[in-house]
């Protein structure tokens, strides 16, 4: 069965999920996985989709289209992903980040990342606070072979240059 990634943005309302994943469902498509989320008055998902081979590009496409017409959403987009490999990345730790916002924070934190080939799984952010705003960032992330140690020392470089306030802790599996 050929897999999907759809995605649609539109300004929110209610209705929006329930109008994608009946379409997919009329045409005996399975939502494998999924991130929905508003931001700033926008509503933006993105879903794993499967589809059985029957149902053809055109046919997708057709009714994606009728559902983004009939609500007024912006854009629904779909591509092939192929065959999903199984063992995507694990989160092992929660990040948070919190500090007066500016701009840079989301990139100075998730480049010192990279250099060290941590795999970011989930990232929310969020800007809070009145006179003052503080500037909030929650991030699941997968090691791979770096150390908590060595990430959290390149953590600390950040956070001083950034004037930031850093916590890595490891995911109760016993929570999940």
């Amino acid at each position: 069965m050929p897999d999907f990634a759809v995605t649609a943005i539109g300004q929110d309302r209610p209705g929006i999920v329930a109008a994608i994943s009946g379409a997919l469902f009329e045409l005996g498509g399975n939502i494998e996985d999924s991130q929905m989320s508003i931001l700033g008055g926008h509503f933006a998902v993105m879903l794993i989709v499967r589809v059985p081979p029957s149902v053809s590009r055109e046919e997708l496409a057709e009714r994606l289209g009728a559902v983004r017409d009939r609500l007024g959403l912006e854009a629904i987009t779909f591509n092939d992903v192929g065959e999903l490999p199984a063992g995507a990345p694990q989160p092992s730790h929660v990040l948070s980040v919190y500090g007066s916002d500016h701009p840079g924070i989301v990139h100075s934190v998730t480049a010192a990342l990279a250099e060290r080939g941590v795999n970011i799984t989930d990232l929310e952010t969020r800007i809070t606070g009145g006179d003052e705003p503080l500037y909030a960032m929650i991030m699941e992330v997968a090691l791979g072979d770096a150390t908590a140690a060595t990430i959290e020392e390149a953590l600390r470089e950040v956070a001083g240059r950034e004037r930031l306030e850093v916590s890595l802790r490891p995911i109760d599996a016993d929570a999940l």
